[in-house]
């Protein structure tokens, strides 16, 4: 099987099959070229139903996972997205897909070369990778329609709320280090949100102010 075949098998047996409906992010999950966004010695896993280790003891997220919060943020290619922890630039680029612009931070800076080169070398030009502590999110371009993290959050960081767009949403791992529950905040008014829990999960801390 190559890897287009590999693509597709993947969106319709992990992710379609698993409930992602949205046809947007079903595209961008076949499109995107998830094992450019591994090491060589993993590209025979690169669609597997699982995560892969990608160094400074981070990983490329299940592709379940990068499906199912991307369908949360219910992007229409309008929208300016703020990642919060690139790692490889696999959700930076799915992201890039559906919608106008993304903001990616990572704070370890050999990541986000590395994910920088990645991004380049595929033609995204509506991506920016920035080297900072994501829990205090990225003022400078605030407000965002949407506002995805790939970390599990002891809480949610305020700043991420605060720069969040009314009618935007935050989609982020919360709970303790070893399970969390994927949170969606809906901003509806000034000082207004509206929250709901959706899957069980396990992603590697957050780090930084508003982090662990």
């Amino acid at each position: 099987m190559n890897r287009a075949e590999s693509r597709l098998q993947m969106v319709a047996r992990q992710i379609k099959a698993r409930g992602v409906s949205d046809h947007r992010v079903l595209a961008a999950m076949g499109k995107v070229q998830r094992h450019e966004f591994v090491a060589d010695n993993q590209q025979a896993s690169a669609y597997g139903d699982h995560p892969l280790p990608i160094g400074e003891g981070q990983t490329i997220s299940q592709p379940y996972m990068v499906a199912s919060m991307t369908e949360s943020l219910g992007l229409d290619g309008c929208e300016r997205v703020l990642e919060i922890g690139t790692g490889s630039g696999y959700q930076a680029a799915v992201l890039a897909e559906l919608a106008r612009e993304v903001i990616s931070i990572e704070r370890i800076e050999s990541l986000a070369a590395r994910a920088r080169t990645r991004i380049d070398n595929l033609g995204y030009k509506n991506v920016t990778v920035i080297v900072a502590d994501g829990t205090l999110g990225w003022p400078d371009q605030a407000p965002y329609q949407g506002i995805l993290v790939t970390a599990g959050a002891p809480l949610v960081p305020k700043p991420l709320l605060e720069q969040l767009d009314i009618g935007g949403k935050l989609v982020i791992p919360v709970g303790k280090r070893q399970t969390q529950l994927v949170e969606i905040h809906t901003r509806t008014g000034p000082e207004d949100y509206d929250t709901r829990h959706e899957t069980a999960c396990r992603f590697v801390d957050l780090i930084g102010k508003y982090g662990w």
